[in-house]
C-alpha cells in the first residue's frame, strides 16, 4: 500500500522538450501524424461544445492557408529586394548613373532620347574609365575598366563569404540537399534560422553580383524555407509538430521556385518531384496558393526585371519540323554527358576540399576562384553580362531591330513578311559570336565545376542553362547555316526551302538549356513545365520533353544519382531515397544490433531499474533510445523510450518531485510493485513510453524493411523472435546496409 501512495506520474502534464528530437537526428514520423490526428480529434470534440471552441476550430483549419499567405508575401518581397539590388550591384561593377547611383544600367537609360540601337550608350550612364578620366576610348580606358571590374567582383565575393563564416556557416551553398534531407524528417537546428535567413539574403546578392559562376535560384528555395519555418512559430499546430512543419516546407520549397523562375505551377511540380518526401493532397493546393502569392508579390514589387511572370520571354515565329528532333536528342545526349561529368568532377573536388587543407582556407578559395572568373570573363562580352542577360540573349529570334552580333547576318529582307526574317548567310557579327561563344562554353563548363560548393550561397539552375543554352545556339546556328547552303538535301527538301524561315537557333539554345539542368538534376516533368514557364513557349513542350527523357537517360547509364542526391551522400546525411529499388535478398538478422560479435542489446526493464541504473545507461552510450522489456531474462519487448524524454524527465522530477533520489525505482507501467514502506517514492514515467513501437521479425526480407522505412518514414523498429527482443534496425543501419550492397562506403553515412 505504501508504495502505491508514494508513487506518482510525473509526466500527467507534458514537460517543455519532452517528445522534441535532438540535433542531427531523424523525427518519428508516425509519432508526429499520430499527435496531430489526436490534437484535430480533441478540437473536432470541443467544438460542438460552446461557440469559442468552434470558432477555435475554424480558426485552426484556416491557420494553414494564412501561413501559405504570409510565406508568399514574405518570400516574394525578399525575392524582389534580392533581385533588384543583385541588378545594380552587377552593373556597379562596370560604371554608375548620374540621374541617381541607385539605378542600374536599364532604369538609367529608361528616359533618354537614344536611338533603339544605341539604347544601352545613353549619356547618364558613365563607365569607371569616363567618369575617372573623362574618356572611354583607348588602351588605358579598357585597362581601367578591367581593373575596376576585377577589384569589385572580389569585393562583393570577399565580403559574402566573410558574412557567411562569421554569421551563418549554414548560408553557403545552394541549400536544396539539407532541405531536402530535411523535408525526410531529419533536424539540422538552425538551418532555416533567423540568421541564416538574413545572411543568406545578403551575402546571395553578394555573391550573385561579383559576377561568379552561380545562380540565385537554388538558394531562392532556402530563403522560402527560412520565411516558412520562421512563420510556423506564429502558429502552435506547426510549432509542436515536425511533420505539420514539413508540410509549410514543402509549399515553401514551391513558393522559392516561383519566385527564382516566375514558374508557380514549375515550382509545385519541383517541390513534388525533387524535394519533398511527404506531400498529400492539401499541401498540393496549398503549395500552389503560395507560389502564386510568391509571384505576384516579386512581380509588383520588380514589374520591369528578370521578376516579370515569364522570365526569358520567347516568341518564334515558325513551328519546329519532325525532323529537327535529331539534334533536339544530341543537345539531350550532350546534356546527359556534360551532367555525368559535372557531377564526378564537382563531387570529387568537394571531396578534395573536405579532405585536405583546402576546405581550411574557404575565404582563400573564394578570392582565387571570383579573381579567376573575374579576369577570363571581362575581355569576352558573353561571359561579362550577367548570366540572366546572356541566357535571355541566347533564346532569342532575330528580328529586323535586333542590333546584337548573333543577329548580324548577311541582309536580304525581298521575302520578308511582316517579323518573319528568311535563314541567311551568316555576317561576320555571327561569326564573331560564335567563336567568342564557343570561349564561353568552355569556360563556364570548368569554372563552374569549382564554384558550385564554395562557402558563399551558390546555385546551380542558371549556370547549367547557360552551359545548356550556349551549345544549343551554337548547334542552331550551325543546323541554320547548313539548311542555307545545303536546302536541296534531302533532309530539308520539302520544308525548309531557300528563302523560307525554317530554323530558330533561338530554340535550340531554350532546348540545350532544358537538358543540361535536366543532366544535372535528373529532373523531368517539373522542368518542362518551368521551361513552359520561363518561355511561355507552349508548343515546344515535345522539344523540351524529348531532350530532358534524353538527357536523363544518357546522365543515369553514367551515374544513378543527380547533383542534390550527390552532395546528400557527400555529406553523409541520413536520406533514404523513395525512388531507388531495393533488390538484394538479405534478412533483418543480417542487419540488426547487436551483431554476433557484439555486447547484449542495451535495455531497460519495465519496473526494476532505479534512477541511477538508468542515468548510468544513459551516460554510458549515445543511443537515441531504449527498449523496455519486462525483464532481462525473459526479454519481452514492453515498448520503447528516447533518450531525450528520459534525461528530461528525470531532471524534471529530481528538481520538482519530493523523494526522488538515485534509489528510486523507474516504473513505466500503469501498476507498479508493492515496495516496503521505507523506500523512495517511485517515478512512474508511462506517459513517455511508446507502447506500439514498430517490429519486425528476424527472418523478414530486407526489402520489405527498406519499404517500411520509406513509406512510414520510422527512425527505427524493432527485431523480435516468438515476442522476443533481439535487436534493433535503426535508419542508419538501413542505409549502411543499402551502401554496402551497392558497393559504397557505408561509414560515409554519419548521421542517425
Amino acid at each position: 500500500m505504501n508504495g502505491r501512495t508514494t508513487m506518482m506520474d510525473f509526466l500527467e502534464e507534458p514537460l517543455p522538450g519532452v517528445g522534441t528530437y535532438e540535433d542531427f537526428n531523424t523525427i518519428d514520423w508516425v509519432r508526429e501524424k499520430s499527435r496531430d490526428r489526436d490534437r484535430h480529434r480533441e478540437i473536432t470534440n470541443r467544438s460542438k461544445e460552446s461557440t469559442w471552441a468552434l470558432l477555435h476550430s475554424v480558426s485552426d483549419a484556416f491557420s494553414g492557408w494564412l501561413l501559405m499567405l504570409l510565406i508568399g508575401l514574405l518570400a516574394g518581397s525578399l525575392a524582389g529586394l534580392i533581385d533588384i539590388s543583385a541588378h545594380w550591384m552587377t552593373d556597379l561593377k562596370e560604371g554608375v548613373c548620374l540621374a541617381g547611383f541607385w539605378f542600374n544600367h536599364e532604369h538609367c537609360c529608361w528616359k533618354s532620347n537614344t536611338t533603339f540601337t544605341d539604347r544601352d550608350k545613353c549619356p547618364e550612364w558613365k563607365s569607371w574609365s569616363q567618369l575617372i578620366l573623362g574618356h572611354g576610348e583607348g588602351a588605358f580606358a579598357y585597362i581601367l575598366n578591367y581593373f575596376m571590374y576585377v577589384i569589385w567582383a572580389l569585393m562583393f565575393s570577399l565580403l559574402a563569404v566573410l558574412l557567411v563564416k562569421g554569421f551563418a556557416p549554414y548560408a553557403c551553398g545552394s541549400g536544396i540537399p539539407e532541405i531536402k534531407t530535411i523535408l525526410s524528417g531529419f533536424i539540422i537546428r538552425g538551418y532555416l534560422g533567423k540568421w541564416t535567413l538574413v545572411i543568406k539574403t545578403i551575402t546571395l546578392v553578394l555573391a550573385v553580383s561579383s559576377g561568379l559562376s552561380l545562380g540565385k535560384e537554388g538558394p531562392l528555395v532556402h530563403v522560402a524555407c527560412c520565411c516558412g519555418n520562421i512563420l510556423c512559430h506564429l502558429f502552435t499546430k506547426y510549432r509542436k509538430n515536425e511533420a505539420k512543419r514539413r508540410e509549410v516546407l514543402s509549399a515553401a520549397a514551391a513558393a522559392g521556385v516561383s519566385v527564382a523562375f516566375g514558374a508557380p505551377i514549375g515550382g509545385v511540380l519541383f517541390s513534388l518531384e525533387e524535394v519533398s518526401y511527404y506531400f498529400p493532397l492539401k499541401t498540393l493546393w496549398r503549395s500552389f496558393f503560395a507560389a502564386l502569392v510568391a509571384a505576384f508579390t516579386l512581380r509588383s514589387i520588380n514589374p520591369f526585371g528578370n521578376s516579370r511572370l515569364v522570365l526569358f520571354y520567347v516568341e518564334f515565329h515558325m513551328p519546329w519540323h519532325l525532323l529537327e528532333l535529331v539534334p533536339f536528342v544530341l543537345l539531350g545526349i550532350f546534356g546527359g554527358l556534360w551532367g555525368a561529368f559535372f557531377i564526378r568532377s564537382n563531387i570529387a573536388w568537394c571531396r578534395r576540399r573536405k579532405t585536405t587543407r583546402l576546405g581550411k582556407y574557404p575565404v582563400l578559395e573564394v578570392i582565387v576562384v571570383t579573381a579567376i572568373t573575374a579576369i577570363l570573363a571581362f575581355p569576352n562580352e558573353y561571359t561579362r553580362m550577367s548570366t540572366s542577360e546572356l541566357i535571355s540573349e541566347l533564346f532569342n529570334d532575330c528580328g529586323i531591330l535586333d542590333s546584337s552580333k548573333l543577329c548580324e547576318y548577311v541582309n536580304d529582307f525581298n521575302s520578308t513578311k511582316g517579323d518573319d526574317l528568311p535563314d541567311r548567310a551568316a555576317g561576320p557579327g555571327v561569326y564573331t559570336a560564335m567563336w567568342q561563344l564557343a570561349l564561353a562554353l568552355i569556360m563556364k563548363v570548368f569554372i563552374t565545376i569549382f564554384t558550385f560548393g564554395m562557402k558563399v550561397p551558390s546555385g546551380l539552375f542558371i549556370p547549367s542553362m547557360a552551359v545548356g543554352a550556349i551549345a544549343g545556339r551554337l548547334l542552331g546556328v550551325a543546323v541554320e547555316q547548313l539548311a542555307f547552303y545545303h536546302h536541296d538535301w534531302a533532309i530539308f527538301s520539302g520544308w525548309c526551302s531557300q528563302g523560307a524561315d525554317c530554323i530558330t537557333p533561338g530554340l535550340y539554345a531554350m532546348v540545350g538549356a532544358a537538358a543540361c539542368l535536366g543532366g544535372v538534376t535528373r529532373m523531368t516533368v517539373s522542368l518542362v513545365v518551368i521551361m513552359f514557364e520561363l518561355t511561355g513557349g507552349l508548343e515546344y513542350i515535345v522539344p523540351l520533353m524529348a531532350a530532358a527523357m534524353t538527357s536523363k537517360w544518357v546522365a543515369d547509364a553514367i551515374g544513378r544519382e543527380g547533383i542534390y542526391d550527390a552532395h546528400i551522400r557527400l555529406n553523409g546525411y541520413p536520406f533514404l531515397e523513395a525512388k531507388e529499388e531495393f533488390s538484394h535478398k538479405t534478412r533483418a538478422m543480417d542487419v540488426m544490433r547487436p551483431r554476433k560479435s557484439d555486447p547484449p542489446l542495451t535495455v531497460i526493464t519495465q519496473d526494476t531499474m532505479t534512477v541511477e541504473d538508468v542515468e548510468t545507461i544513459v551516460t554510458s552510450t549515445t543511443y537515441s533510445g531504449y527498449p523496455v522489456v519486462v525483464s532481462r531474462v525473459s526479454q519481452r519487448l514492453v515498448g520503447f523510450v528516447l533518450r531525450r524524454d528520459l534525461i528530461i524527465s528525470i531532471e524534471n522530477a529530481r528538481k520538482k518531485q519530493d523523494g526522488i533520489v538515485s534509489t528510486s525505482v523507474i516504473c513505466f507501467t500503469d501498476y507498479c510493485p508493492l515496495l516496503p514502506p521505507s523506500s523512495p517514492s517511485v517515478l512512474k514515467l508511462r506517459s513517455i513510453l511508446d507502447l506500439s513501437p514498430f517490429t519486425v521479425t528476424d527472418e523478414t526480407p530486407m526489402e520489405i524493411v527498406v519499404d517500411i522505412f520509406r513509406k512510414l518514414g520510422l527512425r527505427q523498429c524493432l527485431v523480435t523472435h516468438n515476442g522476443k527482443l533481439l535487436g534493433i534496425i535503426t535508419k542508419k543501419d538501413v542505409l549502411k546496409h543499402i551502401a554496402q550492397m551497392a558497393n559504397q562506403d557505408p561509414d560515409s553515412i554519419l548521421f542517425n
